[in-house]
Order: structure tokens, then C-alpha cells, then sequence
């Protein structure tokens, strides 16, 4: 293996497939990926393009930060940006062209007031369940008809309305499309027509379709994963689009007894080959998958021992013909053998979407 030692490489082939399958399986007029959070840990540029490169015709940020970094790397997609800084300074944002999502009374007079030479475009998110940032449903009347009295006069257009499922039960996203479907009323008696209306990321995406209305948001489905428990990314036809890797840096053969990293929570039974890899929970492998979680190396896959460390972790190699300077992959595509994301997930207690969100900035990102 050459390269960077910690590399994140990343498969835009990958990501514009994967956007291109769930374009088809949805069949809306538009979709939405989303690149938050430095592209789910992918590198939200490259990714942004890949997405594009596959269908994609909008693209959503968390935050006005994120947007205007797409903006100044020449990304010039329709983009919504949703989630604020109670003190935030939309100009910027808006005289770039983002729409503003906008969650609270204050906010939408924030958009009207900012100052901006462009006309701002704003997109309601409503609280339909989730009891997170959104419009609270007793705001609805004032403030839609407050919306409709500043776009006749022309401080701003209500391009669209969105809200998010929880995915807890079928019961429950019936009773938030129920809800939505209110808020959309709502608005419609208020005297707003907006164009985009989207309550479906890629689970409701793939099997909510009363959900899917005028646009999906694809979030974790575009880079590979699946948001089922039930159905990994192969069984919807998704391909992860990132593999971690590294080199091992020593392998060592210890006696019966030796402890292995901190606390000593496992000791070689037996005298074991042991293979260093430089790669710890200040680069975002969990902590919490010591003693689980495995390791490709030369072919094979071999168990974690002992702690994971902030920069490195010890792989139990055995027999198998290990050097200094081979390939340790963590994660990537399991149909070429190597651990998934998936697996990575379950050993730490968590989902997926943190495994690869988390990874830290001393992991090079490699487009390919």
C-alpha cells in the first residue's frame, strides 16, 4: 500500500450510483443529497459533485457555514441550509443563492430583515414528532400567513415546507405524514403554493412512498449504507463509498501472558503475533468496539485485542504472514471481504451513520 498513512478513500463512482438507484426507486421530480457534516465524512466537495454527477438536483448543509464553503469551492446546485445560530447573519448565505430553512416566527423576520441584495428563498421545517428544531404546530397559522404577507410583498418567497420522520414505527411516520400533510394545508389556506415539498430521507425514500411528495432527501443511502436494520446497502443495491485504511507499523510475537494495551482487558493464552495499526479514536474508530471489532490484513480478516488507543490498535494475526507496510483496511466494501461500516456499527453499539461521520481530520480523504 502507498499513500497516506490514515486515508479515508472514497468511491464517487460509488456515490453518483447509489444516488442514481434511489433517484429511480423514488421517482420524484427532484431529490436532495445531503452533504452535512463534511459529506457524512466523505468530504462534502467531492461528494457534493459525485451527487450531481448521479442525478442529485439539490443539495442540503446542516448549517450557513457549510453551505458557504460548497459556494466558494464553485458548487452552484440549489442548496438548503436549516439548521441555525440563534444569532445568524443570512446575507451571505442568501446573496449566494441558499435558501434558508426556517424553523421559528424569529427566524423567518430574521430572513426579511437581513439586509440581502437577493431576494431570499426560504423552506419551512415544521415539528411533525421528531421534538426537534421545527415550527411548532400552534405557529403554523401566524406564521404562514405572516410568510404570505412578506413574499406579496416581496421580502422573500416560501419556496418550500419539510419536516423529517422518525422511523420508529409505521405507525409513527403515519401519524407524522398526517401532521405534515396539516401543516401543508395550512399553508395552502394561508395563501402559500411552494413548489418543494419533502418529508422523506432514504428510508422514507425507499419504503414510505406516501412520504415522497415533490423531493427526497438522500443522506446516508448516497454514500452506501442502508438506514434499516433489517437491509444492508447490498440488498438495496448500494455500494458504501468509503474504505479506511492504513499500513501496519510493527508486528511482534508475545509470550503466554502478555497484556495487550491499556488495562490489560485481554492476554495472549499462548504466544501470539500481534500487528500494530496506527489508527485510534482520535481518528474515530470507537473505543467502545475493543475486543470485538476485526481488521483485513493480507487477506484475512483478524480480531482487535485489548484497547483501542487514541492512535493505534493491535490486531491478533496468527499464523497468517503479516508484515510491516501492509494493507490494514477497517472498513469498506464487504463484498470484497473486508469488514463494513455495518459491522463496525454493531461491535460499538452504534449505527452506521456514526462510524463514518466520526472520522477525524488526520485521515486524508482520497476522492477516486
Amino acid at each position: 500500500m502507498s499513500g497516506p498513512l490514515r486515508e479515508a478513500v472514497v468511491d464517487l463512482g460509488a456515490i453518483s450510483a447509489n444516488v442514481a438507484r434511489l433517484r429511480a426507486v423514488a421517482g420524484t421530480p427532484h431529490a436532495m443529497v445531503v452533504v452535512k457534516a463534511n459529506g457524512y465524512g466523505h468530504g462534502a466537495v467531492a461528494a457534493a459533485e459525485a451527487a450531481l454527477a448521479g442525478g442529485a438536483d439539490w443539495l442540503g448543509v446542516a448549517d450557513l457555514a457549510e453551505a458557504l464553503v460548497l459556494r466558494a469551492e464553485g458548487i452552484r446546485a440549489p442548496m438548503l441550509a436549516w439548521l441555525h445560530d440563534p444569532e445568524a447573519d443570512f446575507r451571505a448565505a442568501i446573496d449566494v443563492g441558499v435558501d434558508i430553512g426556517v424553523s421559528t416566527p424569529a427566524q423567518l423576520e430574521a430572513v426579511a430583515s437581513s439586509g440581502a441584495r437577493a431576494r431570499p428563498h426560504v423552506q419551512f421545517k415544521v415539528e411533525t414528532g421528531l421534538s426537534r428544531n421545527g415550527l411548532a404546530p400552534e405557529d403554523w397559522p401566524a406564521v404562514f400567513r405572516r410568510a404570505a404577507e412578506l413574499e406579496r410583498s416581496g421580502a422573500l418567497a416560501v419556496r418550500g415546507v419539510m419536516s423529517h420522520l422518525s422511523n420508529a414505527s409505521p405507525e409513527d411516520d403515519a401519524d407524522a405524514l398526517e401532521s405534515f400533510r396539516s401543516a401543508l394545508a395550512l399553508a395552502e389556506e394561508a395563501g402559500l403554493r411552494p413548489e418543494l415539498r419533502h418529508l422523506a430521507a432514504t428510508a422514507g425514500a425507499i419504503r414510505r412512498p406516501a412520504a415522497r411528495f415533490d423531493l427526497v432527501r438522500l443522506g446516508i443511502g448516497a454514500y452506501g449504507l442502508s438506514p434499516f436494520a433489517d437491509e444492508a446497502g447490498d440488498d438495496l443495491g448500494l455500494r458504501p463509498a468509503m474504505t479506511l485504511r492504513t499500513r501496519v507499523a510493527a508486528v511482534r510475537t508475545v509470550a503466554a501472558g502478555a497484556g495487550v494495551s491499556y488495562d490489560y482487558t485481554w492476554r495472549a493464552p499462548a504466544a501470539t503475533r500481534l500487528a500494530l495499526v496506527p489508527l485510534g479514536y482520535a481518528d474515530g474508530v470507537p473505543r467502545a468496539a475493543s475486543g470485538s471489532a476485526e481488521v483485513w490484513i493480507a487477506g484475512a480478516r483478524h480480531p482487535v485485542r485489548g484497547r483501542i488507543a487514541m492512535d493505534q490498535l493491535v490486531v491478533d494475526v496468527g499464523d497468517t504472514p503479516v508484515a510491516v507496510g501492509d494493507e490494514a483496511v477497517l472498513f469498506g466494501d464487504p463484498a470484497a471481504g473486508v469488514p463494513s461500516a455495518d459491522e463496525w456499527a454493531e461491535w460499538a453499539g452504534t449505527i452506521n451513520y456514526e462510524i463514518v461521520t466520526r472520522i477525524g481530520p488526520r485521515v486524508q480523504r482520497t476522492p477516486r
